[in-house]
């Protein structure tokens, strides 16, 4: 059986992986972490999307216990702003469109409707909270989803939190249940005859040895790229923005609010996120370098964001964009940014992570190591990231914006296989779910369609047969919307001031 587990890189992905598999297999596996303190992590990745639930459902956390640590909020949704006509917004939120008469909702809002200025507002509840600063539960506990009157509504919201933050947290968690922490430097990796890895140097741990090693190293990719020489594959012919520059900024939260939304605004050559947490505002530019150089980039942030806080300290990223031909090779497998990546435009990176360590789990390996396990895991793996960056080129290819010369190449760009014949088929229907990529990446349909309608710049002709139907169940549908919106807004607390009696203690222990 494999006994021993190295994880070599700590952060947001070593320490995930570290408690999920130390809570998983307990203590028949031992679990060891060696990350250096001089080796800095990326740490800006605090947006993510509604599964990391099930991540902290598996630790057994519940929100009380962690959010208070890590400066955590709500997301409801992301608020894409400027990408469809500069002043103009949509809202892509964790909330489906429901079937009315057999027909999806959005098919119906294009018969009836097709305004695209108010497609959210008209087709989903969550904008208007948004638009309110709702929190997604009530004083006493209880969920939004609890309101849903369809039955299909997914889970409501997702979490912003500070990642280093969240590292240190699990860092504590880990070790209070028996992982080994190794705060050292990995001085080198050797192999055995077979090419396997067999165990790290240390500078002053001496040799770590281990039976299954997981490299958590970042764009580094220490073990999986530089000692098994497993090939990258770049993403930048489809999605060019490799880099970014991020800020930290303070702000008193209880003055200024706190959307529980991130924001993606549409920048010249890129686009800003702003992700407001219990304490300050996380913001940073993606662009691509063929368009905007670093110190221009900065200036445009700080312009946004910061005006009058020059001294703040700017974090600027090389960005490496695409995956490994595979991210399990022999006894190594990658998880997180060693893996693969693309921008975080749609909060992705975590649920990257959470995703690889749960495959890891259905497919963990005995001392036989069957190479279809590993042959399934980086199939689903590739899958995933393929999805969402095929997802992600469609926010550029359907993006009204075409003021700029980045903004005009977003429209020429190479698209990936399979893409262009799809939205051929959306020309005339709206995705469903035979007709969007077809492997699981974490995207329902209703994602698509929001999406493709909400960017503004791709239309959709109607379905002829709506014209046959009683579009009487819809029209009662549409006039439901707005009152179950402001049912929910005048019932929900404001974000920040529930938020506040989280942090303090002053709500009932909710999962």
């Amino acid at each position: 059986m494999i006994r021993d587990i190295v994880i070599v890189g700590g952060g947001t992905a070593g320490w995930m992986a570290a408690t999920y598999l130390n809570r998983v297999f307990g203590d028949r596996v031992a679990v060891t972490v060696v990350e250096s303190d001089r080796v800095p992590t990326i740490g800006v990745g605090e947006a993510t999307f509604s599964t990391i639930r099930h991540f902290f459902d598996r630790l057994g956390l519940a929100e009380h216990e962690w959010m208070p640590h890590c400066s955590a909020s709500y997301k409801l949704a992301i608020r894409y702003q400027d990408w469809r006509a500069k002043g103009e917004h949509f809202y892509h939120p964790f909330e489906r469109l429901p079937d009315v008469a057999g027909f999806n909702l959005a098919d119906w809002w294009l018969y009836l409707d097709g305004d695209v200025s108010r497609f959210d507002e008209r087709c989903l509840v969550i904008p208007a909270l948004c638009e309110a600063r709702r929190s997604p539960r009530s004083f006493d506990g209880r969920l939004l989803g609890e309101y849903t009157e369809d039955g299909r509504a997914q889970f409501p919201y997702a979490y912003h939190f500070d990642a280093a933050l969240l590292a240190r947290f699990l860092t504590t968690f880990g070790v209070e249940r028996g992982v080994r922490h190794v705060l050292d430097d990995v001085l080198s990796v050797e192999q055995n005859d077979r090419g396997w890895i067999d165990h790290l140097v240390t500078a002053r741990h001496g040799v770590v040895t281990g039976d299954l090693f997981i490299d958590c190293t970042g764009f580094r990719g220490l073990l999986i790229n530089q000692t098994l020489g497993e090939p990258f594959e770049s993403f930048e012919d489809v999605l060019p923005n490799n880099r970014a520059v991020a800020l930290r900024v303070p702000e008193d939260m209880g003055l200024r609010g706190v959307e529980p939304y991130t924001t993606a605004t549409a920048a010249p050559a890129g686009w800003i996120w702003t992700i407001p947490l219990y304490g300050r505002i996380g913001t940073g530019y993606v662009y691509s370098d063929e368009f905007c150089d670093p110190a221009e980039a900065e200036a445009t942030l700080r312009a946004f964001a910061a005006p009058d806080s020059p001294d703040l300290e700017a974090n600027h990223i090389r960005m490496r964009i695409g995956r490994n031909r595979r991210s399990w090779v022999r006894n190594c497998v990658a998880i997180g940014l060693s893996s693969g990546f693309v921008e975080p435009l749609e909060s992705t990176g975590i649920f990257f992570i959470q995703h690889a360590i749960e495959q890891l789990v259905r497919d963990f390996p005995d001392a036989h190591w069957d190479q279809a396990l590993a042959d399934d895991y980086n199939r689903r793996v590739a899958e995933v990231i393929d999805g969402v960056r095929e997802f992600l080129v469609l926010h550029y290819l359907a993006a009204g914006r075409d003021d700029t010369p980045y903004w005009k190449a977003a429209k020429t760009r190479a698209v990936p296989d399979g893409l262009a014949g799809r939205m051929r088929t959306w020309a005339s229907l709206l995705p469903d779910e035979s007709s969007v990529y077809p492997h699981f990446h974490g995207f329902d349909t209703y994602s698509w369609r929001v999406m493709l309608i909400g960017l503004g710049g791709w239309s959709t002709r109607p379905r002829p047969a709506l014209a046959l139907a009683d579009a009487d169940a819809a029209r009662a549908v549409f006039a439901d919307i707005p009152r179950r919106a402001r049912r929910l807004a005048a019932t929900l607390p404001d974000c920040h001031d529930y938020l506040a009696a989280l942090h303090t203690g002053r709500v009932p222990a909710v999962g």
